[in-house]
């Protein structure tokens, strides 16, 4: 996987690759517009999401906080020096608003107690499961959508 793997973690270079690995990541439109140690935010235009009643698809707004924990922790790997992958094992998302705009998923990156937990396992086991979680903000800022997942890495 090294060959494909961005020289940078800039949100454009982080863009391109989603898109180039994750073929649903250009059908959706979805760019990253935060890219740091603390959180990733993805968006993508609701005109490519949207579903029969106006408001974004549901496929749509499970599929980008996955897209975001996904990322989050693929980066996380990726400033350990780390080359593995990310699957998911486990996903669950709580709709509470429809989302009519712009949707953004937040993912905040687990506590520096856990992702070293984490690292530690991986190394020692050459594999670890982490619980992340994300949101999708409305248009009031507040979480349309709560998903929550476990993500394994694999060396």
């Amino acid at each position: 996987m090294s060959h494909l793997v961005p020289d940078s973690l800039s949100a454009p270079d982080l863009t391109a690759f989603l898109h180039k690995q994750i073929p649903l990541t250009q059908a959706m439109g979805l760019r990253v517009a935060e890219s740091n140690a603390g959180r990733l935010v993805l968006e993508a235009p609701l005109a490519a999401n949207i579903n029969h009643l106006g408001s974004a698809f549901g496929g749509s707004l499970h599929a980008l906080p996955t897209l975001a924990c996904y990322g989050a922790l693929w980066m996380l790997l990726r400033e350990a020096g780390i080359d593995g992958h990310v699957v998911v094992k486990r996903s669950h998302a709580l709709y509470r608003t429809p989302v009519k705009g712009t949707l953004r998923a937040v993912c905040v990156r687990p506590d520096e107690a856990a992702c070293a937990g984490f690292m530690d396992d991986l190394r020692r086991h050459k594999k670890a499961r982490m619980e992340m979680s994300a949101i999708v903000e409305g248009a009031d800022g507040k979480p349309a959508v709560e998903f929550s997942g476990t993500f394994v890495a694999v060396l």
